[in-house]
């Protein structure tokens, strides 16, 4: 049977439809303005002067693989040597950042760093906090690792306190910025001036006090990095490159008054997160997280008790 729909008739149908449209229209966008990248209400990281590579660190190892263009450097991997880079002072707390672009395509096996670390200064027994970008096969997000030691890693039973990211951006398309602010009550990892991850000091035994350097590299972690090894690095796709930018060192030296106060991450001024900032760190691990030493149950949680 034939319907036929009169002028009249469409009038109708669309006044009644329309405000239903138009409802189902505002929840699409509010929702997906919910999904978007929260403002975490504070950016850090605009309240610290940008440095050259030249004015803060200085090559540690693979000189052949690093080039320094402009205070921007670029580091690469092939089948020869990676490269690595430190800072010309040790710190006992601060804000320590770069804006870093990795990789496109296959990069399976190579880890992309910046972390702070004293191991030259206690080999075996040291203390450390990275940012780890774990290389990956195409078709697969980049995951950055988070990762805190304390006083022990190197010996046979390495404690790692792995928290691991998805990103809600493509890394290898732009310039982001990553940041460790460490001060003597917490640890706090930031992207794009988002918290990630806070990690406070619970105890003594659970945090890192003794002052380190800052580093970064690019080397093969075939063994590891990428899903526990499955995938290894494959040097037909060298050279593999991470470049940095607009470095950030922020902090008291070891060697630098007393007197001297870590910045924070927060406008209060005085530690700790702001609501907002709590609220965007949610989200993140949300939506993000891949994977939390915590919650694994594989891990023997009597090494961690601050879980």
């Amino acid at each position: 049977m034939a319907i036929h729909f009169t002028v009249s008739h469409y009038f109708s149908f669309h006044c009644f439809m329309a405000p239903i449209l138009y409802l189902i229209l505002f929840l699409t966008i509010s929702s997906s303005s919910v999904e978007g990248q929260p403002s975490p209400g504070y950016y850090p990281n605009s309240k610290f002067n940008s440095i050259s590579f030249e004015q803060g660190l200085r090559s540690l190892w693979g000189p052949q693989h690093q080039r320094v263009d402009q205070g921007a450097l670029t580091i690469w991997l092939d089948r020869t040597s990676g490269s690595g880079f430190k800072s010309l002072h040790q710190y006992s707390s601060g804000y320590f950042g770069a804006d870093i672009k990795l990789q496109p395509g296959y990069t399976a096996g190579v880890i992309t760093s910046l972390y702070l670390s004293n191991n030259e200064d206690h080999p075996g027994n040291h203390d450390e906090i990275d940012i780890e970008f774990l290389g990956t096969i195409p078709g697969k997000p980049y995951t950055l690792q988070t990762n805190v030691y304390i006083r022990g890693s190197g010996d046979g039973n390495i404690v790692g306190r792995e928290m691991k990211f998805h990103l809600w951006f493509d890394p290898t398309q732009d310039f982001h910025n990553y940041a460790i602010l460490w001060t003597p009550s917490e640890i706090i990892f930031l992207v794009d001036d988002v918290p990630i991850r806070r990690y406070p000091r619970k105890s003594d035994a659970t945090f890192p006090k003794r002052p380190m350097y800052v580093y970064g590299s690019i080397w093969d972690a075939s063994s590891w990095a990428t899903e526990n090894g499955k995938y290894k690095a494959d040097y037909q796709y060298q050279p593999f490159i991470g470049r940095y930018t607009n470095f950030k060192l922020a902090g008291c030296t070891a060697d630098g008054s007393a007197s001297c106060r870590p910045p924070s991450a927060s406008p209060s001024g005085s530690g700790g997160l702001s609501q907002q900032q709590l609220s965007a760190m949610a989200w993140v691990q949300r939506n993000y997280l891949a994977y939390y030493y915590c919650q694994d149950p594989k891990r023997d949680h009597t090494q961690t008790p601050e879980c």
